[in-house]
């Protein structure tokens, strides 16, 4: 019974996968990009491709695509699919979910699912880890980093316990068919993360305190304006207020939650 792991370039697929493999887990890794090595045609966006790629497929391991979400849930049951497990978000939980840029597709692609016939298994995690990623260009050049709210909270997830979640739930029938919402085991200020990511390091980083407007015409042209807008909204929200800390992790993988020190010191070169 294979599993098709969509999202084939992304970097919790790719560590599903790695780990479905070292358990001889019979696997189908799907991907938009053609050239994408060991990996069948599967543009979440383009219907014609969902036939091949769920043929003889049990269960699903699917990214949040919300343009094709109901062609994609017809196919998987003609295709006698029994399981989906979703990588949404936890910002679907948002009082305000259903218009706003950081939730909307997750919430529709849940929806679509939850009314349809198939088991769906919600994996919803908060802040990425890698979302640290974003600050690489400005400290490999030496520049302080520009934060409109160094004092937000989030719960950085490292992407190996996504990856570990979702293995979780697709092999043990009895986690299956739930919502879990992941974090990491802190919630921590971007200063914060600055902080323990200079301790790595070994240099001290620095930061600099802008004014919304000013990081959102910064950022234009590579970040949406109302896409933009949803994060200068949501991190007011939680400057200075710690976010909720799940158990979630550790209910599906047996192990705490990897801290955002374990992220960086596996990342460090990014920021070389």
């Amino acid at each position: 019974m294979s599993i098709l792991v969509t999202g084939g370039r992304g970097a919790v697929a790719r560590g599903l996968v790695g780990l479905l493999a070292s358990r001889g887990i019979p696997y189908r890794l799907g991907s938009r990009e053609r050239d994408t090595p060991d990996a069948v045609h599967c543009d979440l966006t383009d219907p014609a491709t969902y036939p091949g790629a769920l043929d003889g497929i049990r269960s699903v391991f699917l990214y949040a695509e919300a343009s094709g979400i109901e062609a994609f849930v017809g196919e998987a049951v003609a295709a006698g699919v029994e399981h989906v497990v979703l990588l949404s978000s936890s910002s679907v939980l948002a009082p305000d979910a259903a218009d706003s840029p950081l939730s909307a597709s997750h919430l529709v692609v849940e929806q679509a699912l939850s009314a349809s016939p198939l088991r769906t298994t919600l994996l919803r995690p908060g802040s990425f880890a890698s979302n640290a990623r974003g600050w690489a260009r400005s400290l490999q050049s030496g520049r302080p980093v520009r934060l409109p709210y160094p004092g937000a909270h989030c719960d950085p997830v490292h992407e190996a316990d996504l990856a570990e979640a979702a293995l979780a739930v697709l092999t043990d029938p009895a986690l299956a068919g739930r919502a879990y919402t992941l974090t990491g085991p802190q919630s921590l200020t971007f200063a914060g993360q600055l902080s323990i990511l200079g301790e790595v390091l070994g240099r001290s980083l620095t930061f600099e305190a802008v004014p919304a407007e000013q990081w959102k015409a910064e950022v234009d042209g590579y970040i949406p304006g109302p896409y933009a807008d949803a994060l200068l909204a949501y991190w007011a929200s939680t400057d200075g207020l710690p976010v909720e800390i799940t158990g979630a992790v550790e209910q599906l993988t047996g192990h705490p939650a990897r801290t955002f020190r374990a992220w960086a010191e596996g990342h460090a070169d990014v920021f070389a």
